[in-house]
C-alpha cells in the first residue's frame, strides 16, 4: 500500500459519515468506516445550532453561535485524529480529505441568516462543514470541498470509468468492512476514491 491515504466525509446536522481509504486507484481498500459524532448530546441545540439562535438578541447569538462553533472544532478533532492514528498503525499518513458540499448560497452575516430559514440551514450544513475542514487542516491535511451534484461526473472523469460502473464498484467496497453502507457511506468512499487518484499523480 503507498505511504499515504484518504478521508472521505458525508456531513450532516451534527454528524458525518466517514471512509478512510488507502491503497491504489485501481485498487482502493477501506481501512475504516465510521460516523463521526459532531454535536454535544448533553446539548441538543447543538445538533441545529442557528435554529437555537434564532429566537435570541443578536449579541446573545453571537455569543452562543461562538460556543457552538469551537465545541464543533473540539468535537471534529476529537473525531478526526484517531483516523489519522489508525492510518499511522496501518503504515500510511492522512495525506488528503474531501467534504462532501451543498450547492448552496454564499455566506451571509448572520443577522441575515437568522431572518431566512432557508439561510439557516444552509448555515448549519457549513457549520459542520468548516468544523471538519478546521479539524483536518490542524494536522496538516489538505482538504477538499466538492459540491455533491458534481461528485458522479468528477469521480467518473478523474478515474476514467462510467458513472455506472464506478456505483458498482463502490458498493462491492463495502464488502471489505459491511453494514452499515448507504449513501453517504458511498458517496464518502467515492470521494475519497477521487482524492486517491488525485494525489497519486502529484506524487
Amino acid at each position: 500500500m503507498p505511504p499515504w491515504c484518504v478521508l472521505g466525509l458525508t456531513p450532516h446536522s451534527g454528524w458525518a459519515a466517514a471512509v478512510l481509504l488507502g491503497g491504489t486507484p485501481q485498487h482502493p481498500q477501506v481501512l475504516a468506516r465510521e460516523r463521526l459524532v459532531l454535536c454535544e448530546a448533553t446539548e441538543p441545540e447543538s445538533r441545529q445550532p442557528y435554529h437555537a439562535l434564532a429566537a435570541l438578541p443578536l449579541p446573545e447569538a453571537h455569543r452562543r453561535l461562538a460556543h457552538f462553533e469551537a465545541r464543533a472544532r473540539a468535537l471534529a478533532s476529537a473525531s478526526v485524529r484517531p483516523l489519522a492514528e489508525r492510518a499511522a498503525a496501518a503504515g500510511a499518513r492522512l495525506a488528503a480529505a474531501g467534504i462532501l458540499d451543498a450547492s448552496g448560497r454564499g455566506r451571509a452575516d448572520l443577522a441575515a441568516i437568522l431572518a431566512s430559514h432557508a439561510l439557516i440551514h444552509a448555515a448549519e450544513g457549513n457549520h459542520f462543514r468548516a468544523a471538519l475542514a478546521g479539524a483536518c487542516q490542524s494536522l496538516g491535511v489538505s482538504v477538499t470541498r466538492l459540491p455533491r451534484g458534481q461528485l458522479e461526473a468528477r469521480a467518473a472523469t478523474v478515474l476514467g470509468r462510467p458513472a455506472q460502473q464506478l456505483g458498482d464498484a463502490v458498493r462491492a467496497l463495502g464488502a471489505q468492512v459491511g453494514a452499515p453502507w448507504g449513501a453517504d457511506q458511498k458517496c464518502a468512499a467515492l470521494l475519497a476514491w477521487l482524492l486517491l487518484a488525485q494525489h497519486s499523480t502529484r506524487t
